[in-house]
Order: C-alpha cells, then sequence, then structure tokens
C-alpha cells in the first residue's frame, strides 16, 4: 500500500547572493517523510543541512532564494503561501529547535511570558491560559519547579535545562512536524543522551513528524527511521536506517561511519577513522562528483558529467558511479553504535 507522504520536497534549490558570487547552498534536494516518522539529514558543517532546514520553515535570510517543484507540508503548498501565512503555518503546524537556545531565546523577557506569546499570538488564547499552558509543558519536558521557573529569564537556567525550554515552547501550538537542527551539539554528552531521549518520547506520544539534522551518525542511529546524507548541497545517499548502517553504498557514508567510536569494540585512545580533505566550494558549477577529491575510489569519469540520485535497491539511492556496497560494506550495526 502506497502511503502518502506528511512531508514532501521535491527539487529544492537554494542560492545565496554574495558580494563574492552567488552560493548554491541547496542543489536539487528531493525527500519526503511518513506522518510520525522521523527523517535524519546527516553531513558534516558546510554540506547544506541547515540550510535546507530553513529553506522549509520559510526562514531564509533576504539574499536568499529559494527554487522547488514541490514543497509540501500535510498537503499545503509552502511554496504558494505568502509570508503572513506562512507565518501562521510555523507557529501552529510546525516548529523548529535551534542549536543554540541562548541565541534563540529574548533575554530580556522570561520564560513564561516567550512561551505564553506562542499560544496568545497563534492560537488566540487568554493570558492567563497561555502560562498555566506554559507551565504545563515545561513539566511536560522534565523542567522542575515549572511553575516558578517561567518567571525566570533565560540566563538564570543552565545550557539542558534552556534547550528542554526550547522544546517545551516549541510544543505550546501542539505543531504536527518538527525540524530539529541539531540540538544536543552545544550539551555535555549526559545532557545530550536525555535530551535526545526526551523528543524521542514526545515524538511517539504526540505523533509528530521530525526531521533531525545532525552531523553524528551515532546519533542518527538511535532515533531515525530514514536518513538522507548530505553533501556539497546535494543528497548523495538516502536509505531506512538499518539498510545504511548494513550497507552504506556512497563512500563519503562509509567515512562518516568509520568515524564513530563502537562501545566495547573501540578501545580508549584508538585512533578512529578520519575523511581527508576539506568540503567543496559552493560556488559556481558543479561538474562530476563533488566528493571525487576526498575519495579513494574516485576515477576520472567521477569528475564530470551531471550525477544523479539513483535507486540501487528498494529502499536505498546512492549519488555515485562506484558503489561500495557489498563485501566492502561495513560491519557497523545500529546496535554497536548505542
Amino acid at each position: 500500500m502506497t502511503v502518502d507522504p506528511f512531508v514532501n520536497v521535491e527539487g529544492l534549490s537554494i542560492d545565496i547572493t554574495t558580494a563574492r558570487g552567488t552560493i548554491h547552498a541547496v542543489r536539487d534536494v528531493s525527500f519526503t517523510v511518513e506522518r510520525g516518522k522521523t527523517l535524519c539529514i546527516v553531513g558534516e558543517s558546510g554540506s547544506g543541512k541547515s540550510i535546507t532546514s530553513l529553506g522549509l520553515m520559510g526562514l531564509l535570510p533576504g539574499s536568499a532564494t529559494r527554487r522547488a517543484a514541490r514543497l509540501e507540508l500535510g498537503g499545503t503548498d509552502l511554496m504558494a503561501l505568502g509570508p503572513r501565512a506562512m507565518a501562521d503555518v510555523r507557529g501552529s503546524h510546525m516548529a523548529m529547535i535551534f542549536q543554540e537556545p541562548m541565541t534563540s531565546l529574548n533575554p530580556s523577557l522570561t520564560i513564561g511570558e516567550q512561551m505564553a506569546e506562542m499560544l496568545t499570538r497563534h492560537r488566540g488564547a487568554s493570558r492567563k491560559l497561555a502560562f498555566e499552558k506554559a507551565a504545563f509543558w515545561l513539566q511536560k519536558v522534565g523542567i522542575p519547579a515549572a511553575a516558578t521557573r517561567i518567571d525566570q529569564f533565560p540566563h538564570q537556567l543552565s545550557g539542558g535545562l534552556r534547550q528542554r525550554v526550547m522544546i517545551a515552547m516549541m510544543l505550546m501550538c501542539e505543531p504536527e512536524f518538527i525540524i530539529a537542527d541539531e540540538p544536543t551539539t552545544a550539551l555535555d554528552v549526559s545532557i545530550q543522551a536525555q535530551i535526545l531521549h526526551l523528543l524521542s518520547s514526545l515524538q511517539r506520544e504526540l505523533g509528530m513528524t521530525m526531521i533531525f539534522i545532525t552531523h553524528d551518525l551515532g546519533v542518527v542511529s538511535r532515533i531515525a527511521d530514514d536518513v538522507a546524507v548530505m553533501y556539497g548541497g546535494q543528497l548523495v545517499e538516502t536509505a531506512p536506517t538499518a539498510d545504511l548502517f548494513a550497507r552504506p553504498q556512497h563512500p563519503y557514508t562509509r567515512g562518516l561511519i568509520d568515524c564513530i567510536p563502537i562501545p566495547g569494540k573501540t578501545k580508549p585512545g584508538a585512533h578512529l577513522g578520519s575523511i581527508p580533505g576539506t568540503i567543496p566550494s559552493l560556488m559556481g558549477a558543479l561538474e562530476g562528483c563533488a566528493f571525487a577529491p576526498r575519495c579513494a575510489y574516485a576515477t576520472t569519469e567521477c569528475r564530470s558529467g551531471k550525477l544523479e540520485l539513483t535507486p540501487n535497491s528498494a529502499n536505498q539511492s546512492v549519488r555515485c558511479l562506484h558503489p561500495i556496497g557489498g563485501a566492502q560494506s561495513l560491519a557497523v550495526t545500529m546496535e554497536e553504535t548505542e
């Protein structure tokens, strides 16, 4: 049975005009996310992950141009919405958690005032009801003494508590779709695990659809249903999470997996894998495979022409002339990375 995707992105491209030229930050990206599922978009910094999420949210800078054949959320054509209508959808049906909550929260307003505004603005709720809901969601995300926290300012909270506040704020209007843009990167390891568990639990309980942005495949293995690997503004591999870890097809995906320490197998101080070289410039036309200069499998034909994201199994697609797979794939399972 064919399931209609809740998030449907087709041919998304984003260009950013600068004094030095045009940055082709996102190049013809397409993916879908089923209702209630989690898609992780993974890649190094500068690969285009975050700008893709901002394109979906309609939060691009004024110097950016967005194009897409299709950009739908629950059947709503986001490309057809004006700024006011998009702001209404963004607040009530979709929400975003950013990497650093201190730069997202207003330092001059209390936590309660910032959270209450979500409900009064998008639901027309009274101030009293909005503050009651704020206290409820703060308690729901595990913040102790929630009723007193609403009167505090962001600087009075730890980094972990501020990120929980951002999650609670996102939930005020109970959105159907959330984007989490590396929400654990700025936190220590123990707090990271708590936030990941919290997001997964809330998603299951509320039936939300989620896109999770990260550079860490170890995180992906814990929460994702499907994975989209991004490099040089393009998707280079897409697959269900189990298939990606069992049979990575693109050399870049394999390189990312090589960088993961495996508990119980990777000895303290042992050398982890690395990917030589640096990410490509996103200015100008792209010839051939963007990863070719860093790839051990690259041949002359990899450096010219246009490569498409091509299915090579029922569930897996790869943008590569020489997919590795088979006997060369890594013997890394999702359980080993947890």
